[in-house]
């Protein structure tokens, strides 16, 4: 019985810990959210000029080194990588774009869900049909080459970036970009941002915790205790939002977010059909990283290079909607993620078989 509600627990878990830091100083219906918070760190370091969204988000941070403890603390920290390098890149590039046009990962879709926002169910439909896309191409073979056993030195070398920016945020912040409003000018305590994240890093670890799993398992495998945490996390999160008078349920007026369903619909379904062919989620893909994962350290780098494309071009919605470089970009990556596909399904058999 303990085992089958371990998923809904963190569930709860997640739910509660990003109340508490929207109530803390985060921005509304975004306790936490890797896409935007990666974005955020991107223009820390000057690699985007979008001053609202310029801050070095200590919850990413923390969710890096909290995957690193637990997975040493398992015995199940594993330099792994060479898997497709390139394609993961971007694949990453292209699932921050289809987050930005949505305006959030599936983590924070969850969150504005469970904060009355009817546009997020909107981007659910289309994450749900991302995510059955994938499945199709999975079922047809898709697969990227298997990884392999790579040196301790690129396992470590994001937690240590992790720790390096915690250090320059903590004692050389000169050095760095603040946003003096909008959302990035929205923030938590940096300890509690911190320990918030690492919290959620070790859990995600040893629960494999993944918001593509819960429908991508349903329909392959019948499995749904990945389905159970997702829904957990709204209930709860409907739940502590009604106690804080922060649920507000409609599509207009929402935080941070725009009423184009059709694009809230694209931009997730680019989001769940990369994560698919990843293998996993925007936080999956952090948590793995983090855990000495190289081929999910390539993801990160290619979610925050996609990021700061995004901004830089213009490409990023906004509460006003969706910008036609926006539509541009959104076309040109799923021209991309689709060539991936389908080549790594059909072509490489094609290309055996003249072999």
């Amino acid at each position: 019985m303990l085992e089958k509600l371990k998923l809904p627990l963190v569930g709860v878990v997640v739910a509660a810990i990003s109340i508490a830091l929207v109530r803390l100083g985060n921005p509304a219906n975004m306790g936490f959210c890797i896409a935007c918070f990666l974005r955020d760190i991107a223009g820390a370091l000057g690699l985007h000029g979008a001053g609202p969204v310029q801050y070095a988000r200590p919850e990413i941070i923390g969710v890096i080194i909290g995957a690193l403890i637990a997975a040493m603390a398992k015995r199940e920290f594993s330099s792994k990588g060479g898997s497709a390098p390139v394609t993961r890149f971007v694949l990453g590039f292209s699932m921050v774009i289809g987050a930005l046009i949505f305006l959030g990962c599936p983590l924070r879709m969850a969150l504005r869900i469970a904060g009355g926002d009817l546009n997020a169910l909107v981007g659910l439909a289309g994450f749900a049909a991302g995510i059955l896309a994938g499945v199709f191409f999975l079922n047809k073979g898709y697969s990227l080459k298997r990884a392999y056993d790579v040196s301790k030195t690129d396992a470590f070398i994001l937690p240590i970036a992790a720790l390096i920016l915690l250090v320059v945020l903590l004692a050389f912040s000169s050095v760095l970009l603040f946003s003096k409003e909008g959302p990035g000018s929205m923030r938590a305590p940096v300890w509690a941002a911190l320990a918030a994240g690492i919290i959620l890093g070790g859990l995600g670890f040893v629960s494999r915790l993944c918001f593509v799993a819960g429908i991508r398992d349903s329909a392959l495998f019948r499995n749904y205790s990945m389905l159970a945490a997702f829904i957990a996390l709204i209930v709860a999160g409907v739940i502590g939002n009604l106690v804080f008078g922060s649920f507000k349920l409609g599509f207009e007026g929402q935080p941070i977010a725009h009423t184009d369903g059709l694009w809230n619909f694209l931009g997730l379904g680019l989001v769940g059909l990369c994560a698919v062919l990843l293998g996993g989620c925007p936080f999956r893909q952090l948590v793995l990283a983090g855990s000495g994962n190289s081929d999910s350290v390539v993801t990160v780098f290619g979610m925050i290079a996609g990021a700061a494309f995004a901004h830089n071009l213009k490409m990023a919605s906004s509460a006003a909607g969706v910008t036609a470089n926006g539509k541009i970009g959104f076309a040109l990556a799923l021209v991309l993620v689709l060539f991936i596909a389908v080549y790594n399904t059909f072509g490489k058999k094609d290309a055996e078989g003249r072999a």
